[in-house]
């Protein structure tokens, strides 16, 4: 006893100096050096008398019971449904690649990758997004040009927040556009696609904001940023949706070392929105109008703002320099939705003065993407470009949304898809509903029966009901000598008799 008092007491001693040295920002080596330490301890722990085994899902991780499936698959059908309307063909790949693959993709993110132990020489990562595996997949079958779609999971070293759909592991569904057209046509698409996904799901007012990379570096040149910080100063803009403009200023100046005086002139910017408008009047601003590469992006937004007029999509749509997303592959067009809280939101198409603020009080990204033309050439051995533009739908946060909304109106979900129950109301007729149950699953009727021989005629209808099976197909003696079936609505008990060759029919009609 007194050893195992020990080891918990090494095990305390232990869990604070990793604790520690996460707070200290220590190097990744470093800390799993010292969390290999406290496992070992623990498994000591552990052999030392009985364990206690805990039935727990991994952290940051969930299980899905059957009406949380069903609200998901409703979601994946609407959305998988939208980018086959746009002419996407799916594709899918490994769930972990060559480390080697995803390292210097991801900016300050690359912390949050999963890294494998040695498997037999290589070097694996989970993959942390379904982009880069995609521009690996797309240098190494030389593909120039495709529309895909590609739904699966990925992983990501993250603190999880799952009241908030914030997993380790979690669905992306991606849509992206591969080749050398026309600028803006394939951005604006994707943009129309995020439109369409998120007003059919009916999850409440939202917005769509967009930006340029170029914008963003050429804003950062002329406030005078050193070019070898924008990345960086990129990342800490990216954090302005989540924390106010003080504290991103303070990270700035104090952890970043940028001059207050930098920090103020993007402060000035940051905080304009508006749309083909601002575009026009920041073409014509004294310090914004020295950078080519805003410019070249001002000029873009101006174009996607047309074709999105086209698409009928511009009263979602703002066009905010606060936007950044911190993914280093991004080298156009960026843009990012977000649910808005309900009454707060006016239209980017009421405010006619291009630094006015859209009063959507953001309570979580569900999309995000945008344009990178470079990421492909980085697998190319020749460095030969593919132009790529594309949208991630946040599906987990959208999951989040569909659940508490079900739970708030108290929605009955269906969890199957049976359209009818073959019941019996008298003893011996297994074998009867058996026959017929065959005949209605050959006609390809989603039927089902309950496996007793003789059930209650009250329990079937008891499951009907609980189960949301609309129709009941009941067997008699007498149905039986008349060579028809007694068909129930479970809603409004009507019933009626069905001769058996027209049953298929009339549950078809009825479903």
């Amino acid at each position: 006893m007194e050893g195992k008092t020990l080891i918990q007491e090494a095990i305390k001693i232990q869990g604070d100096v990793v604790r520690k040295m996460k707070a200290e920002k220590a190097t990744k080596e470093q800390v799993d050096k010292e969390i290999s330490k406290l496992l070992k301890l623990k498994a000591q722990l552990e052999d030392d008398g009985k364990h206690q085994f805990v039935l727990k899902t991994a952290k940051g991780t969930r299980d899905y019971n059957p009406k949380q499936m069903a609200i998901r698959e409703r979601v994946f059908n609407t959305i998988i449904s939208s980018f086959k309307r746009h002419g996407a063909e799916t594709i899918d790949t490994p769930v972990f690649e060559l480390k080697e693959t995803l390292t210097g993709k991801y900016g300050e993110d690359s912390k949050l990758i999963y890294d494998l132990k040695d498997q037999g020489g290589e070097l694996l990562s989970l993959r942390y997004d379904l982009t880069v595996p995609f521009a690996r997949y797309l240098a190494m079958n030389k593909i120039t040009n495709i529309k895909r779609y590609h739904i699966a999971k990925v992983y990501r070293r993250d603190n999880p927040a799952m009241t908030r759909g914030r997993y380790r592991e979690f669905y992306q569904c991606d849509f992206d556009i591969a080749g050398q057209y026309d600028s803006m046509v394939p951005d604006a698409e994707c943009l129309r696609i995020v439109y369409e996904i998120l007003s059919e799901l009916d999850l409440g007012e939202f917005r769509v904001k967009v930006n340029d990379r170029r914008i963003l570096d050429g804003m950062f040149a002329v406030c005078g940023v050193p070019d070898d910080m924008f990345r960086t100063i990129c990342s800490t803009v990216d954090k302005l949706d989540k924390i106010p403009w003080e504290d991103v200023k303070r990270e700035m100046v104090n952890d970043k070392g940028l001059s207050e005086e930098a920090a103020d002139q993007i402060g000035e910017y940051v905080s304009m929105q508006g749309g083909m408008d601002l575009a026009e009047r920041l073409l014509q601003d004294q310090k914004m109008s020295r950078s080519k590469q805003a410019c070249a992006g001002l000029s873009d937004i101006k174009l996607l703002f047309s074709y999105l007029q086209l698409f009928q999509v511009t009263d979602k749509v703002v066009f905010d320099l606060s936007l950044a997303r911190g993914l280093d592959y991004y080298t156009g067009v960026i843009y990012e939705a977000v649910l808005c809280q309900a009454g707060a939101a006016s239209s980017p198409a009421d405010v006619h003065n291009s630094t006015f603020s859209v009063e959507c009080v953001s309570v979580g990204s569900v999309a995000g993407g945008g344009r990178y033309d470079g990421l492909v050439g980085m697998f190319d051995p020749n460095g030969k470009k593919v132009p790529c533009v594309g949208v991630s739908i946040g599906i987990e946060r959208i999951f989040s949304f569909m659940e508490q909304k079900a739970e708030d109106l108290a929605l009955k979900i269906r969890t199957t898809e049976v359209q009818v129950m073959v019941a019996s109301a008298q003893k011996n007729l297994m074998e009867e509903r058996l026959k017929l149950v065959t005949e209605l699953w050959n006609a390809g009727i989603k039927a089902e029966v309950l496996y007793k021989k003789n059930p209650k005629l009250l329990s079937q209808l008891q499951h009907c009901e609980e189960s949301g099976i609309p129709l009941v197909a009941i067997l008699g003696e007498q149905e039986l000598q008349d060579g028809v079936v007694k068909l129930r609505v479970v809603a409004t008990r009507e019933e009626v008799d069905i001769s058996r060759s027209d049953l298929v029919e009339e549950i078809r009609r009825r479903t």
